[in-house]
């Protein structure tokens, strides 16, 4: 299988994939989602985790996950998830002692990563969370790569380091198209048992104030309280031991916000991969609405190109070998400079494509005859292009 595509089925996966991120560490992000899967399950939902920190997972063991008991493979040899407290989990920490690093290099990592989401028997579910580690690096691109999220929370303290690095983690989703659902500001005021006088130890208002510079929902603050360390510790999350707590209440308010809403778009359902010679996996076409949304509606191939039609009406074929020549993969274009590596000359006039499939929320991997397939097309850079316009593209 190529760069960028995925085997998993839209019919069969979760209903929403939901990205739990933040630009740091220590703001608390591990703890967030498991107290938001545990208050989703609660409610009556279907949840898995997906410990996505490959590097320092830790959610089994605030779920109070046996550490050494390795996962079961089901007779169709996909990964049997480990479950607590109504949460499904697949972690690094179930297939490792807790005493030996995963000292993995970065293609080892992106197969765990794609693994732990789709071959895992999750059997159905209603949510999939994932609890990304800290930065924009290749956990998030492999996932923003390869699988539709249905959005991203970024978890930051009021601390304006915090806030700051969160700032270019919201940015990086963005460029990969993935939805940013909101931020939540963790750690945001310490409540004295005693007195009840809050104190601002990080600061206070930040996520809320980040939140709407950059025009994106505030779920809601988490506020400091020594139990939530205490139940992590003892593998039962604070939901649980103390559901009238105000830092559970703020997971259950920010749980049920979580899961109202952001489940569709307007465009074709995602992932597809479709076989040009087959024709097996053409996306099914839906109407355009209007919208300006970045996923094409419809997608046709024939001799005259690919023809894209966009939820705002607007639909423009482009040819094949056209498309061919603007691939801006390192093999077709210096990476540092932007100068085109590709000699069209080089290109035949007959070239055709031989599959198309989706790359996250925000692409197409095109896969030519003349076995040319790393290529990604951006749906705004799809959008741009037009007959002879491809040339400087």
């Amino acid at each position: 299988m190529t760069a960028g595509a995925t085997s998993q089925n839209a019919t069969t996966g979760p209903r929403r994939m939901i990205a739990i991120s933040s630009g740091k560490g220590g703001v608390g992000k591990s703890t967030v989602t498991v107290n938001l899967g545990v208050a989703m399950a609660r409610a009556g939902l279907r949840v898995g985790i997906v410990d996505a920190d490959i590097y320092g997972p830790s959610i089994p063991g605030m779920l109070g996950i046996p550490g050494n008991a390795p996962p079961t493979m089901a007779p169709d040899q996909r990964v049997i998830p480990s479950e607590a407290h109504g949460v499904k989990v697949i972690s690094m920490a179930m297939m490792t002692n807790d005493d030996r690093p995963a000292i993995l290099r970065g293609p080892m990592v992106t197969k765990y990563l794609r693994m732990f989401v789709s071959q895992v028997a999750w059997g159905e579910l209603d949510v999939l969370l994932l609890d990304l580690p800290p930065g924009t690096g290749d956990i998030q691109l492999t996932l923003a790569q390869s699988f539709p999220l249905t959005g991203a929370v970024v978890v930051s303290t009021p601390q304006d380091v915090s806030l700051k690095i969160a700032r270019r983690g919201l940015r990086m989703m963005e460029q990969v198209k993935v939805p940013i659902i909101g931020v939540i500001e963790n750690m945001s005021g310490f409540t004295c048992p005693s007195c009840g006088d809050v104190t601002h130890i990080f600061h206070q208002g930040g996520g809320e104030a980040i939140a709407a510079e950059l025009g994106v929902p505030f779920l809601g603050k988490v506020p400091l309280d020594p139990a939530i360390v205490d139940s992590g510790d003892d593998g039962r999350p604070l939901v649980l031991t103390r559901p009238d707590s105000p830092a559970a209440q703020a997971y259950a308010q920010i749980a049920a916000a979580l899961v109202d809403g952001h489940a569709g778009t307007d465009g074709v359902a995602l992932p597809f991969d479709w076989n040009m010679a087959s024709d097996v996996g053409r996306p099914v076409p839906v109407p355009a609405t209007g919208s300006a949304h970045d996923i094409p509606c419809a997608l046709d191939h024939t001799a005259a190109g690919l023809t894209i039609l966009w939820p705002d009406g607007d639909s423009r074929t482009i040819a094949i070998r056209d498309l061919r020549i603007a691939c801006r993969c390192a093999a077709c274009r210096n990476e540092m400079t932007g100068d085109r590596l590709l000699d069209p000359e080089t290109v035949p006039l007959a070239v055709s494509a031989t599959r198309i499939w989706s790359i996250g929320n925000y692409a197409l991997g095109v896969a030519f005859s003349d076995s040319h397939s790393i290529g990604i097309y951006s749906f705004s850079a799809l959008r741009d292009m037009q007959g002879a316009e491809l040339e400087d593209v």
